[in-house]
């Protein structure tokens, strides 16, 4: 058996997370900055071994102040961990195109093991032949799980801000040669 390392393709890629703003909307926001790769025997998907970094000042939400807020020490503490990384331990066809993605993800110096779903988008060469894969990675994140914990009251006494996020990944991978 041969392995086979597939690169992300940043240009058709996107990262966004999903957060309730004082529990009757969401606020939606990226990380315009990261990287990964996954190793597969051959090109079996099965078991692909993937590691996924994402640049913490990368971090876009439409709004400066807010930004900058998030990269503060309240919550992602840029300047400390730079870095948001997930190595997986799993990764499992679950039924259909839909994959279990299991793995460790560290933020904010704190590793916790989640479970996202990945849904296979299908296989494809671009116009100049190389092979690419696309998945829809999906999952729930509790904040607080990884020391993110910053919240405000409502003038009702309520938290401003959810604990869970959502995470949406549009990922692309292109096969090395």
């Amino acid at each position: 058996m041969s392995q086979t390392t597939w690169v992300v393709d940043k240009l058709h890629s996107e990262v966004q997370f999903k957060v309730k703003h004082l529990v009757i909307s969401t606020v939606t926001g990226a990380f315009t900055s990261f990287s990964g790769q996954a190793t597969t025997e051959n090109d079996q998907l099965e078991d692909a071994k993937i590691e996924f970094s994402i640049d913490v000042n990368s971090v876009y939400t439409s709004q400066e102040g807010r930004d900058e807020h998030l990269k503060g020490a309240d919550f992602f503490d840029a300047e400390t961990y730079p870095q948001i990384t997930f190595v997986s331990t799993s990764f499992k066809k679950a039924k259909g195109d839909v994959y279990k993605l299991i793995g460790n993800l560290t933020m904010k110096g704190v590793t916790n093991e989640v479970e996202l779903e990945a849904e296979y988008g299908g296989t494809e060469k671009d116009q100049y032949g190389n092979t690419k894969i696309g998945f829809e990675v999906t999952g729930t994140v509790n904040r607080k799980d990884f020391g993110v914990s910053f919240n405000s009251l409502t003038e009702t006494g309520g938290l401003a801000l959810g604990e869970n996020i959502k995470v949406i990944a549009n990922i692309q991978i292109a096969k090395q040669a």
